[in-house]
């Protein structure tokens, strides 16, 4: 298989297993990849989030307003300035993104079931670099 085949594999086998360990948490396709983001940058602007999850402002607006209606995520000008919302999770965005992140530890481990610790490491080193080719991010 080529490269492009076994991302774009990957990615729908992936979601297709953490969907079906998500059934029945009113969470669809959009909302984990931010809950994720939103762990480490609780609060961040939606232009950040957008460009952090490498989502569409239009596609993001969307996604965020269906996660509002849940009652994942609420969203809140600060400092008087009304040309940024800021994204912050709820008490019931938080109990769902902790759901999330444990998917995503136990769906790695089977990813990597077989892999050494240094093929693991290797590999997710060469993983960074194709990421970084094909996004035009600096090479560290």
């Amino acid at each position: 298989m080529q490269l492009h085949s076994l991302l774009m594999a990957c990615q729908s086998i992936f979601n297709k297993n953490l969907f079906a360990q998500l059934k029945g948490s009113e969470l669809t396709m959009g909302h984990p990849r931010i809950l994720d983001y939103l762990k480490e940058h609780n609060g961040e602007n939606q232009k950040q989030i957008a460009v952090g999850c490498h989502i569409e402002p239009p596609t993001l607006t969307t996604i965020l307003n269906g996660m509002e209606e849940k009652g994942i995520i609420e969203r809140k000008t600060l400092n008087g300035n009304r040309r940024y919302f800021h994204v912050f999770l709820t008490e019931k965005g938080y109990t769902l993104q902790k759901n999330v992140d444990e998917i995503f530890v136990r769906l790695e481990d089977e990813a990597f079931k077989g892999f050494s610790h240094e093929e693991k490491e290797m590999f997710t080193n060469s993983f960074i670099k194709i990421y970084n080719n094909i996004s035009g991010k600096e090479q560290n």
